[in-house]
């Protein structure tokens, strides 16, 4: 269960979706080559429902096993209160019950070398304890976020920063292009990107992040 502002009660995830490279200054970090024109086509990714680590205050995530490069990325969450397949970007924000800080925790190491190798990366980026989520903010209280600043900071250092208004795709065409692949329902998260900046962190590490007009949250990375 993910908790909710304002004290309602908790909101229980389905599954996990997570956009992959949605601000051009992080694929450009990544190595990705900028697109001659026009946006590159959204790709999206999977992690397991109960790979979700969610509270208030600040909450503990282990370091996990087989890397020695785990790297933090800071997104905005979106929460499904509803779903449907083929939903056009104009009904899209109808399904939407409301919106977190979250953090997509990434073994750096196992997806480059899965990359390398043309093999599936699942393992670099589905792992326990690999979707961590703030808070949800409910709709009626913070309406629908398209622009605000999106930043993390590593022991009080600020490793990232950007705009929800830089994301290549907006949460109403993300939510449609999904649904043209799978039938979304409530309980559903989807991660829709992080801007440059990404970095490892360290056991010891407290990062601390936020999303204008949604919430924050904290992380102390442990053994």
């Amino acid at each position: 269960m993910i908790p909710v502002a304002a004290g309602e009660l908790g909101f229980p995830v389905r599954r996990v979706f997570c956009v992959g490279r949605n601000y051009a200054d992080h694929a450009r970090e990544m190595g990705a080559v900028d697109q001659a024109e026009g946006r590159e086509p959204p790709f999206f990714f999977t992690k397991p429902g109960d790979a979700v680590v969610a509270g208030l205050g600040e909450m503990a995530v282990s370091y996990p096993p087989a890397t020695s490069n785990l790297h933090h990325e800071i997104e905005m969450v979106v929460a499904l209160g509803g779903g449907g397949a083929n939903v056009s970007p104009a009904q899209a924000l109808s399904l939407v019950f409301g919106y977190a800080v979250g953090l997509d925790l990434t073994r750096r190491d196992l997806q480059a070398a899965a990359k390398a190798k043309g093999h599936p990366w699942d393992m670099g980026k589905g792992f326990d304890q690999s979707a961590v989520c703030g808070a949800i903010a409910p709709v009626a209280e913070c309406g629908h976020p398209a622009t605000g600043r999106i930043w993390l900071s590593v022991n009080g250092e600020v490793r990232q920063e950007g705009d929800l208004a830089a994301m290549m795709w907006k949460v109403p065409e993300i939510i449609a292009q999904l649904s043209t692949l799978v039938r979304l329902a409530a309980g559903d998260l989807i991660y829709t990107g992080t801007p440059a900046g990404v970095g490892a962190v360290l056991p010891g590490d407290v990062l601390m992040g936020g999303v204008d007009g949604v919430g924050g949250l904290q992380v102390r990375i442990v053994r």
